[in-house]
């Protein structure tokens, strides 16, 4: 078999295999109700004073290697708004309180771990998953690089270790899978001295912020953001301004994941037609490019 050959079969052969993963990731995902041991965090943003120790413990727990004098800025970091990094897994910003501007809010951001995640469903080697206790965990190994999760994600969490030529990684909040497997809470949530963060089952955790709006009506927004936006996710919201002047974003309950779900499971629940097809399209490449080398060498 010469090269030529080799590279035609071979790609043909890629594009089946890509066909089956495609599948395999996007069936993966079914499931209708969360497990009752579905895990979550709920972050009241009235208590936050910016102090940014959540970051410090992120740091620590995840090795991620800055120095600790940099978690002591409380004023000059916040100039500027941040994004999550492959070395900070989670930021806290500080905004205008438009009601009472002697009153600034200041917001952590994370990965929000999605029931129905998109970086789950874009990802087509299946190194992104939904596990059970609501971690959005990721596998190295897995991974091929193709960043789809990153275009995917609705809250621009995923990112990629551009700056790390040997086997790169998409980084993001572990939900600090390692504790929250043996019943502790996230290091975030633990080192929080204002009670910013209350982690739990998700479900009591709605029930706590319902709980919440009842004893302080007035002060809360009437949606417990995350807990169906999007199809819900284990990191869920409460805020005494709306969620936009936070840059929050509040997506529709119907998450735009579901609907190109719906029409890859149609697709591919039955393999043999797409295979047929993907098949019928790599021989014919084939047959029509040895037919045009063959009329070369007359």
């Amino acid at each position: 078999m010469d090269r030529r050959e080799f590279l035609k079969k071979g790609g043909l052969f890629l594009i089946s295999g890509g066909a089956l993963a495609g599948a395999e990731t996007a069936m993966a995902s079914e499931g209708a109700a969360l497990p009752p041991e579905t895990l979550g965090v709920l972050v009241d943003t009235t208590l936050c004073i910016g102090c940014r120790e959540c970051e410090r413990a992120c740091n620590k727990v995840n090795s991620l290697g800055k120095p600790d004098a940099y978690f002591s800025d409380t004023e000059k970091i916040f100039e500027k708004k941040r994004l999550v990094e492959t070395d900070a897994f989670t930021v806290v910003n500080k905004f205008e309180n438009k009601t009472d501007p002697s009153k600034p809010v200041f917001v952590k951001r994370q990965c929000m771990h999605c029931n129905k995640a998109a970086c789950v469903s874009a990802c087509i080697v299946g190194a992104l998953k939904k596990s059970k206790n609501g971690a959005v965990d990721y596998t190295e190994w897995k991974c091929i690089g193709c960043r789809y999760c990153m275009m995917a994600c609705p809250f621009t969490v995923p990112t990629f270790e551009f700056s790390r030529p040997i086997q790169p990684r998409i980084r993001k909040c572990t939900f600090c899978q390692p504790l929250i497997s043996k019943g502790q809470p996230t290091a975030c949530a633990d080192a929080c001295p204002q009670g910013v963060m209350t982690f739990g089952k998700r479900a009591d955790l709605i029930e706590v912020a319902r709980e919440k709006m009842l004893r302080n009506p007035g002060k809360y927004n009437e949606m417990i953001l995350n807990e169906k936006n999007a199809g819900g996710a284990s990191w869920m919201y409460m805020a005494g301004v709306p969620f936009e002047h936070l840059e929050l974003p509040v997506l529709p309950e119907e998450n735009p994941t579901v609907m190109s779900e719906t029409l890859m499971h149609g697709v591919f629940k039955k393999l043999i037609p797409p295979l047929t097809i993907l098949g019928v399209l790599g021989t014919s490449m084939w047959i029509f490019t040895r037919k045009s080398e063959d009329e070369d060498n007359e």
